[in-house]
């Protein structure tokens, strides 16, 4: 009788894996990798810190404490205080906020309704639409990224900021630039521009595959209209490698944005930012008697670059069907 019942057991669960789905078994696979788990929920802990800042951070991050300047961590100040006595580790929590906002408009905007829409009309229609679709991705493409978004930044960033203060002067909206929003505006559109054509070859690619196939045929013989074709049958068919991509871009993102405020073109004061905080403790002097003003805000950077990395190669073994 126990001999059945396990062996019944073991059957019954052979069917529940047989029976579900890509994603399902996906999933599985990937709690199964310890360093994926341990890099969402590193991913989770440093986002999750940075989007309730206002709430986690213990000062103000403008806040300046003269009696406090220059200081090591200590148990008020848990990463140190900076050259005019403002809490480091408030201050990085507010600039993992900014990283993450910035990061995620440019993803969901360029990468994914820019660039998934895009590859989609470009693979499915073919012809003279694709033509024009993949010469202008490969004219972006022709010159380096971070060097286009550079330039764009540095054009965008006097005309945005004049906008904004006509804005202010116009209309009863006070304290915009303050807030640091021409300086969101800057970098979302510089990143947007630019992180649209991976992702739009990707997608273009797993469509010329998959429109030769039996049920899209079946889906236009039934008189399925072209948009859900496109969005109800191709698109949840090439959603893995858009998933991956997604991941490992999310890490670049993040780093050509704290690049940026390094060189001055991204998030500027009062708003902290991780690149200025980087660079403002990159000088040997610094690194010899503040070496706390490198520490927390290079952590976090390498945290979030490192993190998406990893589980975006994780995401790559376990939604790959030839790893199965």
């Amino acid at each position: 009788m126990t001999s059945r019942t396990r062996s019944g057991g073991t059957a019954f669960q052979q069917v529940s894996k047989a029976g579900e789905g890509h994603f399902a078994r996906a999933f599985r696979r990937l709690l199964r990798k310890r360093l994926a788990v341990i890099c969402m929920v590193v991913l989770v802990v440093v986002y999750g810190a940075g989007i309730f800042a206002a709430w986690i951070a213990p000062h103000d991050y403008n806040a300046q404490d003269y009696t406090a300047i220059r200081k090591p961590p200590s148990t008020e100040h848990w990463a140190g205080t900076d050259f005019t006595g403002r809490d480091v580790f408030t201050r990085v929590l507010w600039g993992v906020q900014n990283t993450f906002i910035l990061t995620a408009v440019a993803i969901l905007t360029g990468g994914l309704v820019i660039g998934v829409t895009l590859g989609l009309v470009s693979g499915y229609f073919g012809g003279r639409t694709d033509s024009v679709i993949m010469r202008l991705g490969e004219a972006f493409a022709s010159f380096p990224d971070i060097l286009l978004v550079i330039i764009l930044a540095a054009t965008l960033r006097p005309r945005i900021i004049d906008g904004v203060r006509w804005i202010e002067d116009h209309t009863a909206l006070d304290g915009l630039i303050n807030s640091g929003i021409p300086d969101y505006i800057v970098i979302s559109l510089a990143l947007v521009a630019f992180g649209w054509v991976g992702m739009a070859r990707l997608v273009r690619g797993q469509v010329l595959v998959l429109r030769t196939t039996q049920y899209v045929d079946a889906a236009k013989a039934i008189g399925a209209s072209t948009r859900r074709i496109l969005f109800a049958h191709l698109l949840p068919n090439a959603i893995s490698p858009i998933i991956v991509t997604v991941s490992m871009g999310m890490g670049s993102l993040a780093l050509t944005e704290i690049f940026l405020s390094w060189l001055g073109l991204g998030i500027q004061p009062p708003r902290p930012s991780l690149g200025v905080m980087l660079r403002d403790a990159g000088s040997l002097s610094a690194l010899r008697e503040t070496p706390w003003l490198l520490l927390a805000p290079g952590l976090a950077a390498l945290l979030l670059v490192l993190c998406w990395n990893l589980l975006g190669d994780a995401l790559n073994d376990v939604l790959n069907p030839r790893t199965r």
